[in-house]
């Protein structure tokens, strides 16, 4: 997308529930990076497409899915506690490898919405007991705003996660160069992200023919 190029932001294409026919087509056309909602649909897709292809995991994670996706994860991005940070980088470290990881922020009204509450995010770190959890590369911070029609409550959660990204990162990750993205932007609000300050948008819907 143009559009992108001209932010200076990475366009994440989302792939759930697509086949490998269809994720195929955008391959050819030169895009790279693709987003799961599911560890197990990431492992399928990941066996059978490209091996250059980087896959991010952007739905909720659970501990037990862990292992089975490092193989195939380029980032999860949807880190979202302390207990989840620890089992990654358990697995990881076991695995002997590096995993890239964004804070998964919440800063949607709807209680259904997973994430941090950035004051439990900001307790966490100011303990420092993170720094010892050096299999796990925290690369930035992602999240999803309200689902609703209301643009100007849109940018204002926008807004507050681009906020909370320069906070953290000047604070707790101003020596980690690797600390620079915001995921933030799906295709019903993409342009509002990219306004507010993305420098990676989520989009599935817009990129595919439609049934």
């Amino acid at each position: 997308m143009s559009i992108c190029r001209q932010h200076d932001a990475e366009l994440l294409v989302v792939s759930k529930t697509r086949t490998e026919k269809e994720i195929m087509e955008l391959y050819k056309k030169g895009q790279r990076s693709f987003g799961e909602n599911r560890a197990h649909e990431l492992i399928i897709k990941a066996s059978l497409l490209p091996t250059d292809i980087k896959w991010h995991l952007i739905g909720h994670l659970q501990t037990n899915k862990i292992r089975s996706i490092l193989p195939y994860v380029h980032c999860i991005q949807s880190l979202d506690s302390l207990k989840l940070w620890q089992k990654i980088n358990e697995e990881a470290t076991e695995a002997n490898v590096t995993v890239n990881a964004l804070l998964q922020i919440k800063i949607a009204s709807e209680e259904t919405k997973y994430g941090w509450e950035y004051e439990e995010l900001i307790s966490t770190l100011h303990d420092n007991s993170h720094q010892e959890l050096t299999r796990v590369s925290i690369q930035g911070v992602m999240g999803m705003a309200s689902l609703t029609s209301n643009k100007e409550k849109i940018r204002d959660e926008f807004r507050r996660l681009r906020n909370g990204f320069d906070v953290i990162k000047k604070d707790y990750f101003n020596d980690h160069p690797d600390f620079h993205t915001v995921s933030m932007g799906m295709s019903a609000d993409y342009l509002i992200a990219l306004e507010e300050g993305s420098t990676m948008i989520r989009i599935g819907s817009l990129l595919f023919p439609q049934a």
